[in-house]
């Protein structure tokens, strides 16, 4: 822990939490925090059955968290029957962790075009190759798609695939966490009232 960091208090945050999560990006980003935009996505199917991998935050908006995937992946499958799902930012060397939980809607057409169309070309070449979260043979196979793929768009823009875009997780919830001493560790919570205005409480560790 870093010791001569202050405690977190209520009156020191940021009353909109979007705002807050920028700050402390910006401070990761600052103290040189490997991969700060990485973050668990936990999703779950119609089943309740949960699931989570590491995700990287890709744009942060007034509305909520975007990313990028395949809408054919377990998580785009999960998404689909519940659009329910929880982040975590884990920046180790700072102490510091924020959850998030909320609803996930799927962003415009125009807005994964225009994410898709900045993508390195090899990374825009693998969404059309990658039947991701699906069972290929080998590692040949992979490669094999790939490279019909980079032949179909030889000397040619790679258009978006149909079944690749982008998500919005829209925050119902943002607790902000930073290691105390004696385990009493500070976890400020955000959350919408009823009148979908955010209030701020401190939690028990």
């Amino acid at each position: 822990m870093d010791s001569s960091r202050p405690p977190l208090e209520l009156g020191c945050m940021d009353p909109d939490p979007l705002r807050q999560f920028s700050l402390w990006l910006r401070q990761a980003e600052a103290e040189d925090v490997p991969m700060p935009i990485a973050m668990t996505l936990a999703t779950a199917d119609d089943q309740g059955r949960v699931s989570a991998r590491i995700v990287l935050l890709r744009d942060l908006d007034p509305y909520g968290f975007l990313f990028y995937t395949n809408y054919e992946s377990r998580k785009g499958r999960d998404l689909t029957v519940n659009s329910s799902a929880a982040l975590v930012f884990h920046w180790l060397p700072l102490a510091r962790q924020i959850r998030i939980e909320g609803s996930v809607e799927t962003l415009s057409a125009a807005e994964s075009d225009c994410y898709f169309s900045s993508r390195p070309r090899g990374n825009q070449l693998a969404a059309h190759a990658s039947p991701q979260s699906r069972p290929v043979t080998d590692r040949h196979e992979l490669e094999k798609r790939f490279e019909d793929v980079e032949h179909q768009y030889y000397g040619k823009e790679v258009p978006r695939p149909s079944h690749w875009g982008g998500y919005r997780v829209v925050p119902e919830m943002i607790e902000f966490w930073q290691e105390g001493e004696h385990r009493l560790h500070d976890r400020l919570r955000y959350r919408r009232d009823g009148h979908g205005n955010w209030l701020l409480e401190r939690l028990g560790p």
